[in-house]
């Protein structure tokens, strides 16, 4: 096993791959070549994420095309490597930070970015397209619109035959020949797909499976079985395929947020050319109705814009010159000129798409367990089908082989895991996907499961809890002076400050300051300032500022930072500045716990009195104040040693000076994440709007998606335990047991389309 420290991550397509089973068989096959540290198959966006040592990476690559081919012969492996030799400074710097690089191509499907950002230290690569191994299909799962045709048309002719063969009276030689030609009108190429599978050892698939149960039926003599088996099967197939693209489509609907082009400016005219063209400094135009391609800044014009798509916020957003838009935005009225502040490969939109597609990479418990499932699951039910058809005869008087050679078939049928293995991922995928609709992106499904395991919630405050931008709360006065004569006299004593503080009395004074208007400015260090401001001595501090001057001052009875003002040595009041609470900040705690945490924490760098009056205000449980980053990661480190180790915690912080803690977390959530890097790096879950109540979002959305997905284990476990016993004590036909598996199938893969439409209740 290779060091973790120097992998690379590398993502192909998977052209026509549309079988959980075959995606089980190509996981299993390519994790075992030598030099592969992890790989996993993504069936419902066809795709393989590896990781490997980077200086292997060519030889690797052929490894897993060649192992795939060899698995699954009709599967395109698209996604060509440049030579390891040639790799980047970039990307040598990202192996030796832990970091991974990715590869990501785009396949005309609409969605998906030619290259995008890379979370965590990932770097990106431009590569072209190989089709030197795009081979034609045999039997797919994949039924485009031509396949669906064929498929139907091929069952027709397959029923009329059969049909016939049932139906009128005929020579038993040309009746038996006539079931022949239906059945391998019918399932002829699952027969030759289960024959070359054995040649190239792999026994134990669902075509094996229905070979062997509808050839068996032939050997007995039951032949309209043989061929309604088979029927049945394919029909299914047909469905089952055309209900897991249609949820990939609607997936890739809600992640639809790829601009088909943009509207360049050269000069005096405007050119339509592909995102990708563009470069930083650039000018685009967006007119109304169209998507915001790039990132950028507005130069001209002034619009409301459409966030839905990133945010999952209904209200637009007004924005005019000056202001920032992201990619993904949409124009709603005026005409937008932008310039570009990011390449495509960079912009928010690539990197959200990134981020949801590639989540699928990170497993759940619940999929993993479904997976090993699956791999014993058909070996086992095989033997025990062979013992049912062969001790029964052998051990008790009376009973015929033939007898029980049929309910062995019969448990065969019904034995196909094809349910589990795929609505499981769907589910999941389907789940990652309502988040992001909600303007929530999980990093992958194992952090969606976990959600339903939150017990305790850790919030950093300032810019998680409060907006982190001060405001000027208070005015009291003293003497004869007005709150104006405060504010006026204030502002201009902080008229050079840079300190936030500063810039708040200024905000409140709102007019514009003239500096001719002082002189004598005195920065006094830890105390305050002195100016003389038309003729008056002013001084603007702290508590220390007025001692230090003999100034007898009013102690203030407000939470917040404090500035006193003195002016001609005589006390004139004080302002209070404080940093603004968030409007559904109460809300989203109140939800926490409605929702089943345990304990609410807010951990913050300011005051213990700031601290703690905004801890009393939101309803939290405990409050830790005046802490230093490092201190952070040990008050969550001594929640984790008190809570059961089925219990997670989740921390909640802005992502930019939070990452040691947000890496500690069993869960790190990045709040306000839309647009900044450093979030979307340090995080398994960003909020992309500044709402905490975001998170109570994901965690309903968790709680369903897992509640949909168990209703289809326990549905399919069931329904086939019912049918497997029926089966075997010769109550349940052929006919019967192939419904039971097609059935149990499409309404899996129905019910995990469920998830699609999940939307979380803000008023639990």
């Amino acid at each position: 096993m290779e060091s973790s420290s120097a992998l690379i991550k590398r993502k192909v397509t998977l052209k026509g791959l549309d079988c959980a089973n075959c995606a089980l068989k190509i996981e299993d096959g390519v994790s075992k070549l030598d030099g592969i540290s992890s790989c996993s198959v993504n069936y419902v966006n066809q795709s393989m994420t590896m990781e490997f040592d980077p200086s292997r990476e060519s030889e690797i690559m052929a490894s897993a095309r060649k192992k795939v081919k060899a698995l699954e012969p009709d599967i395109q492996f698209i996604g060509q490597i440049k030579p390891s030799a040639q790799k980047s400074s970039s990307q040598q710097h990202a192996g030796q930070n832990g970091g991974k690089a990715d590869l990501h191509h785009d396949h005309g499907s609409g969605h998906s970015p030619h290259s995008h950002a890379l979370a965590k230290g990932d770097v990106d690569h431009d590569h072209k397209h190989d089709h030197a191994d795009d081979d034609g299909y045999g039997h797919s799962h994949d039924h485009g619109e031509q396949g669906v045709r064929t498929m139907v048309l091929r069952l027709i002719a397959g029923l009329a035959i059969g049909a016939a063969a049932m139906l009128l009276s005929l020579n038993t030689n040309v009746e038996l020949l006539l079931f022949i030609a239906s059945y391998l009108i019918v399932g002829g190429d699952i027969v030759l797909r289960a024959v070359k599978n054995i040649i190239r050892g792999q026994v134990f698939d669902e075509y094996f499976l229905m070979s062997i149960a509808t050839i068996g039926a032939f050997v007995i003599g039951e032949y309209p079985e043989g061929v309604a088996v088979m029927l049945f099967y394919q029909v299914g197939e047909l469905f089952q395929s055309i209900a897991v693209n249609r949820s990939r489509k609607s997936i890739s609907s809600l992640l639809d947020l790829r601009p088909d082009y943009a509207n360049l400016k050269v000069g005096d005219e405007i050119k339509r050319v592909s995102p990708e063209e563009v470069n930083i400094g650039d000018r685009i135009i967006v007119r109304p109705g169209e998507r915001v391609p790039l990132d950028g800044i507005v130069v001209e014009g002034t619009s409301a814009m459409d966030t839905s798509a990133l945010t999952g916020e209904s209200v637009p957003r007004e924005v005019a010159a000056g202001e920032d838009v992201l990619s993904g935005f949409i124009n709603k009225n005026g005409v937008l000129t932008i310039e570009v502040a990011k390449t495509f490969g960079d912009s928010t939109v690539a990197k959200i798409l990134d981020l949801v597609e590639n989540a699928s990479s990170k497993k759940a418990d619940t999929e993993k367990f479904i997976t090993k499932f699956a791999r014993y699951y058909t070996p086992v039910v095989v033997i025990i089908a062979l013992l049912l058809a062969v001790l029964p005869p052998l051990l008790f008087s009376g009973e015929t082989f033939s007898d029980w050679v049929y309910r062995a078939l019969v448990f065969l049928v019904i034995s196909c895991p094809c349910a589990l293995v795929v609505s499981i991922p769907l589910g999941f995928f389907g789940g990652i996907g309502a988040a992001s609709k909600n303007g929530v992106l999980v990093k992958g499904s194992n952090y969606l499961e976990g959600l339903n395991d939150v017990k305790y919630v850790v919030f950093d405050k300032t810019g998680t809890l409060t907006k982190g931008s001060f405001k000027v709360n208070a005015i009291v006065t003293a003497g004869e002076w007005t709150q104006e004569d405060i504010l006026l006299y204030a502002a201009y004593a902080e008229i050079h400050s840079t300190h936030p503080i500063a810039q708040s009395i200024r905000e409140a004074y709102g007019l514009e300051l003239d500096e001719h208007r002082i002189s004598d400015y005195n920065e006094i260090s830890g105390h305050g300032i002195q100016v003389t401001f038309e003729n008056s001595s002013v001084l603007a501090g702290n508590a220390k500022l007025m001692q230090s001057e003999g100034i007898p001052f009013t102690e203030p009875k407000e939470i917040g930072t404090i500035v006193h003002l003195a002016i001609n040595k005589r006390y004139a009041g004080y302002i209070v500045i404080a940093d603004e609470v968030k409007e559904d900040s109460a809300n989203a705690i109140r939800l926490l716990k409605k929702l089943g945490v345990k304990r609410v924490v807010m951990l913050t760098g300011d005051n213990k009195a700031v601290g703690e009056e905004i801890g009393r205000r939101l309803g939290v449980d405990e409050v830790h104040a005046e802490l230093l980053p490092q201190h952070k990661v040990e008050e969550l480190e001594k929640l984790d040693a008190a809570k059961s180790p089925k219990e997670k915690i989740i921390f909640v912080g802005d992502g930019i000076n939070d990452t040691p803690v947000l890496a500690r977390a069993d869960i790190g959530v990045a709040m306000g994440g839309l647009g900044s890097d450093a979030a979307i790096e340090a995080a398994d879950i960003v909020i992309m709007t500044d709402e905490p109540s975001k998170l109570s979002s994901a965690i309903q959305i968790a709680k369903k998606t897992r509640g949909i997905v168990w209703q289809n284990i326990l549905f399919a476990l069931l329904v086939k335990g019912l049918f497997l016993l029926l089966g075997a004590f010769g109550i349940a036909t052929m006919w019967e047991a192939v419904i039971a598996d097609v059935g149990v199938s499409l309404i899996a893969v129905l019910n995990a389309m469920r998830v699609l439409k999940l939307k979380p209740d803000l008023n639990v």
